[in-house]
């Protein structure tokens, strides 16, 4: 029988297997999540057969833990932290021109987004922290998925007007009344603006000679693209800026000690948060919190959290010039921006807060899953 007209059909071929060949990069976020699920669940059966049986399990979406738990308790009601959904438009996938996908980028996020639905598929509720990362899900699943943020302690994370924060390696030691720029990330990479803020420091020192600024992090790579063994992106960006600053007045630390951290915080005059639109981090809502005068980039999340010139400053993500700027106006009039700080704390507080807001919501989600379901009787 022929084919109908206008059709062509058109066939490929399956290449014989080589078990010797590397593992396709595109499959394995796939390979990775399966593993671990594997490996999770017979951890659980092990501890099934000891007698123990969740009412409820909570799990990262993230990385495969949930995928088969469900198989192993399949009483169990799971709750899932959803974090975030790749999506190819919209969202970090092809945001910054300077580093474009891959040829197969697109493909590679669909396999990332299948552990993903396969939790899904496995669980009876999720958990986003933000309006923005909830969206990111399928339509069809984000009727079962809350949004409470994790929450931070605002009570720990406050302004302190004798904060002192001594700068590692040397002897000096800021203040409220000195002028400190503080950027904070907890690895320098491009999904954290590194390249943006290192091309900056040129025009906020000729602005503001006087300013310190301060940057923490590690040189790992947390979310960005893999660098060739023994570069950094931090590296990277000073070999392109590094001749035109004063490092005298630049100071890069790795991770610091919690309270340090806060420390650094409570004496920073203006604090530079920049990101692609992805998951937002912790340290930008810590900084609101503890006081600071946030300058941070105009994309989302951020902007489900700071109203320009109400809470914070918004900048291009992609503008040095502007974000020297904003550090310009935050230096020469710090009293000017108080009723901006103290609402930036104010709304922390109001929708942020760990214990008052976030941990009741996360808890209450818990008791609601544990709760006995009703069983409904059909009529005849």
């Amino acid at each position: 029988m022929g084919l109908t007209p206008g059709v062509r059909l058109l066939g490929y071929r399956m290449p014989v297997p080589d078990n010797s060949a590397p593992p396709d990069p595109v499959l394995q976020p796939l390979n990775a999540a399966l593993r671990r699920a594997r490996v999770v669940a017979k951890a659980a059966a092990e501890i099934r057969e000891r007698g123990f049986v969740p009412d409820v399990i909570c799990s990262h979406i993230g990385w495969g833990e949930g995928i088969f738990l469900k198989d192993v308790f399949p009483n169990a009601r799971q709750l899932l932290f959803c974090e975030y959904f790749y999506g190819n438009q919209g969202s970090d996938y092809g945001f910054d021109p300077e580093f474009p996908p891959r040829p197969d980028g697109r493909m590679k996020l669909r396999v990332m987004n299948a552990p993903l639905l396969l939790a899904l598929e496995a669980s009876d509720r999720g958990i986003a922290p933000t309006r923005w990362q909830w969206q990111q899900f399928p339509a069809g699943y984000r009727g079962r998925i809350s949004v409470a943020h994790d929450g931070i302690d605002t009570g720990r994370v406050a302004p302190d007007p004798e904060a002192r924060f001594q700068i590692p390696g040397t002897e000096i030691i800021l203040t409220r009344k000195d002028p400190v720029v503080t950027y904070m990330a907890r690895n320098f990479e491009p999904y954290r603006g590194i390249h943006i803020f290192m091309r900056a420091i040129p025009e906020i020192q000729k602005r503001c000679p006087e300013a310190h600024i301060v940057l923490v992090g590690n040189d790992q790579i947390s979310y960005s693209a893999k660098l060739p063994p023994g570069q950094t992106y931090r590296q990277r960006a000073i070999n392109e800026v590094g001749a035109r600053i004063d490092w005298t007045r630049v100071h890069i630390s790795p991770g610091l000690p919690y309270e340090r951290y806060l420390a650094l915080l409570q004496v920073s005059s203006a604090h530079v948060y920049l990101t692609y639109p992805f998951v937002l981090s912790w340290s930008m809502l810590e900084a609101m919190a503890a006081g600071c005068l946030v300058i941070a980039s105009r994309t989302a999340p951020v902007q489900e959290v700071i109203r320009d010139g109400e809470n914070g400053l918004l900048v291009d993500f992609f503008s040095p010039v502007e974000i020297a700027a904003r550090v310009e106006e935050a230096l020469a009039e710090p009293r000017k921006w108080d009723e901006v700080r103290a609402r930036a704390r104010a709304d922390v507080v109001a929708g942020y807060d760990l214990r008052t807001r976030c941990l009741p919501a996360h808890v209450a989600l818990v008791q609601e899953l544990a709760a006995p379901a009703e069983v409904s009787v059909p009529r005849p």
